[in-house]
């Protein structure tokens, strides 16, 4: 047995795994049906704008730009189902031709990054994938430009990856780990011109994007900044059961990618002396750090850890042998091959194996959603609702109409705050449709009369209010003033510019705490 694996080995390893991991998110794409989520960002396509309440808009852009084309579901999720190969072509290209590695170890770095668990599976639409190929992108930027920081030569690359990272911040706040990454280089940094040079190129070339977000949220209640940093973490505390989770976390989306950068922690320390790979070691370090101190008060979501297990890839290829690559390539290829064959047996069993779980309402919603919608049209003199931001996001998506929320709600996912306006629907009669009875007193105070119709689909009975002659002033009281004080007090020391919620509905109240 060969110590290192051959040229022509490793590259067709690459090429079975970009084919075989594209061709099982391509089906996936085609066979799966919309989520709630997916829904949602959808209806962000479907109105662009320079912000939305739960992120900053790029997710939106890009869907408004899909949706130019088709609002099939396959084509929606095209980017989150090539983002793994244009991550691996990325790290292949950058490897070989930017830092020197071989053709073998660029090949199986790109293999390892096709076969990453949560890179073979998911295809679905989310934040998360404009966020991860910008956050990439500016790291091999910011990398290459650390190389070659020789008199000015790494100024324009620092510059690029500024662009790229403001982008990423336009996806996601977690971009800012990525900063604190670059700012850990900079700190650290050693050579001709001080790191802090590379970092304030950086930060001015990003600085545009960080104003426009800034300016939507003085405009817009801090809606971005009240959820990430607020609302979201409503009942947070320590719990002891999350960091086990984070780690969890951890091992089903790199064990082996961390076995080896702890293994081989010396060879790590070692490559970091040169400028590009302590880059890419920080890059995933750092964000890494930071999570496990969270993780105590904070459940750590899988998908978070995505946008830093490209540079942990590219950090290993820097440092280690081709055949530690070529092992962590055979660990995944077992593990993705498990996944697809429990996918294909998920597939073709029927609904109804389901039926004894409580999640199996969720499911016949998500795959019977056409027909709740078909029946919700059956009543045209009444608008359609529906009691959380997951039903109403695919109904809407399946209705080809806006389906809005009714009722409190949760603090995520509260766009429709900003799309719905209540008071146009005085006096109108609105149908609420809901997986769980309905208690009758969140209801009978907000119309003149209610009737509730029961709707069977597969086995699962769904719930559908038929409320007349809509109270709004009373729904004012009851609903939207409540929602005001749980998730529209913005502090103090934020100025507000404008606020669309309070303008709306509380104009000659005080918004802010």
């Amino acid at each position: 047995m060969r110590a290192e694996p051959r040229e022509i080995d490793a590259r067709r390893w690459f090429w079975v795994a970009l084919c075989a991991t594209l061709a099982f998110r391509f089906w996936l794409a085609a066979a799966l049906p919309l989520t709630g989520d997916e829904a949602y960002f959808v209806e962000w396509g479907r109105r662009p704008d320079i912000g939305y309440y739960d992120h900053p808009p790029m997710v939106g852009w890009l869907l408004a730009l899909m949706l130019q084309f088709s609002a099939a579901e396959w084509v929606l999720r095209l980017p989150a189902v090539l983002l793994p190969a244009a991550l691996a072509l990325m790290a292949r290209a950058a490897l070989h031709a930017w830092f020197g590695v071989e053709r073998r170890s660029a090949d199986l770095a790109a293999a390892a990054l096709l076969l990453v668990p949560m890179n073979v599976w998911n295809g679905l639409i989310t934040t998360d994938t404009p966020l991860i190929l910008f956050s990439f992108a500016a790291m091999l930027l910011f990398a290459h430009g650390a190389v070659q920081d020789r008199g000015r030569d790494g100024l324009p690359l620092f510059f690029l990856s500024g662009v790229f990272l403001g982008l990423a911040f336009l996806s996601k706040y977690f971009a800012v780990l990525l900063g604190l990454g670059m700012l850990a280089w900079a700190v650290t940094a050693r050579g001709r011109r001080p790191g802090w040079l590379a970092l304030s190129t950086v930060v001015l070339a990003a600085l545009p994007a960080g104003l426009l977000n800034l300016w939507w949220n003085y405009q817009s209640c801090w809606s971005n900044v009240m959820f990430n940093a607020i609302n979201r973490h409503e009942g947070a505390g320590v719990n002891a059961l999350t960091p086990l989770l984070y780690v969890a976390a951890l091992l089903y989306l790199a064990a082996p990618l961390l076995w080896y950068a702890w293994r081989e922690r010396r060879a790590l320390a070692g490559a970091a002396a040169e400028p590009g790979a302590r880059a890419m070691l920080f890059a995933w370090l750092v964000p890494l750090a930071v999570f496990a101190v969270l993780s105590p008060v904070k459940k750590i979501g899988l998908h978070w850890l995505l946008s830093f297990v490209p540079p942990l890839v590219v950090c290993l290829a820097l440092s280690l042998p081709a055949a530690r690559m070529l092992r962590v390539v055979r660990f995944f290829a077992v593990f993705a091959a498990l996944h697809a064959a429990a996918a294909g047996v998920f597939s073709v069993l029927p609904l109804e194996t389901w039926q004894f779980s409580r999640l199996y309402p969720r499911l016949v919603f998500l795959l019977r959603a056409p027909e709740l919608a078909a029946r919700m049209a059956e009543h045209a003199d009444f608008a359609p609702a529906a009691d959380n931001y997951s039903a109403a996001s695919v109904l809407s998506y399946h209705a080809g109409r806006h389906v809005f929320v009714f009722g409190i709600g949760s603090s995520h996912a509260r766009h429709d705050d900003i799309l719905t306006d209540m008071r146009v629907h005085d006096g109108r009669n609105i149908a609420v449709l809901r997986r769980e009875p309905p208690p009758l007193q969140d209801y009978a105070p907000y119309f003149r009369s209610l009737k509730v119709r029961s709707l069977k689909l597969a086995g699962a009975e769904f719930h559908l209010v038929l409320g007349r002659g809509f109270r709004y002033a009373a729904y004012r009281e009851g609903v939207l003033k409540t929602v005001r004080d749980r998730w529209y007090r913005v502090p103090g020391a934020l100025p507000i510019g404008s606020c669309y919620y309070c303008e709306r509905y509380f104009s000659a109240e005080p918004c802010g705490r």
